[in-house]
């Protein structure tokens, strides 16, 4: 006679929280806060050299359309961590214009991980189709606020240089009404930093998907 159960224990499945909201408002000090893992969806990005990347009318890339990031790949990565709980995902350096490697990510049991990034919010309408959504948001904080906070970053990373970050910057305090709008359009649940860790912190204390009550 088998020794196998006859009705086995399911396994347990993560949920994915996709965290979004325009370049600067906080997204990766927030995730960082929750201490659940945390996928950086910017390793996404194409390089710099790949001729499908969107272009402003002023000339140079959009590095925010997303058109100039691999959604496909970032949604086939929460796929495997969500059914598998790792998976390989790849490091891009803003300096270097494109990726440099490629790293193991591990949820280590975690009931749920952070996918924080400025598109993921263009993954909300598939991951919860697939059931694989705990929750959709994105932060949102006064433009000028944003603003400053991104400008203060980027120059402390020498992402690129000061002139360039200060148009960029103009550009985006001037449109992020209009990106939180279309993030919102697209499923995320706009709120600020305390209200956004107390969502992430339900998910986290929920039960896994799979495991009975």
């Amino acid at each position: 006679m088998s020794d196998t159960p006859l009705n086995p224990a399911p396994t347990a499945r993560a949920r994915v929280i996709l965290l979004s909201g325009p370049s600067g408002s906080g997204k990766s000090s927030l995730a960082e806060r929750t201490g659940l893992p945390v996928l950086q969806l910017d390793d996404f990005y194409k390089d710099g050299d790949d001729p499908t990347l969107p272009q402003l009318v002023e000339g140079g890339t959009d590095w925010d359309s997303p058109a100039s990031w691999h959604a496909e790949q970032a949604m086939a990565v929460i796929r495997a961590l969500v059914e598998d709980g790792a998976a390989d995902v790849p490091v891009y350096s803003i300096p270097d214009n494109g990726r440099v490697g490629v790293r193991p990510f591990t949820l280590d049991g975690a009931p749920a991980f952070v996918a924080e990034g400025i598109f993921a919010a263009e993954l909300a309408g598939r991951c919860e189709a697939e059931g694989l959504l705990g929750d959709a948001l994105c932060l949102r904080n006064r433009p000028a606020t944003t603003a400053w906070r991104r400008f203060r970053r980027d120059v402390r990373e020498g992402r690129k240089s000061v002139p360039y970050l200060l148009r960029r910057g103009w550009r985006l305090m001037r449109a992020e009404r209009g990106i939180v709008g279309r993030q919102v359009g697209l499923g995320a649940h706009a709120c600020a930093g305390p209200e956004a860790e107390r969502r992430i912190a339900a998910v986290a204390d929920a039960r896994p998907v799979g495991i009975a009550a």
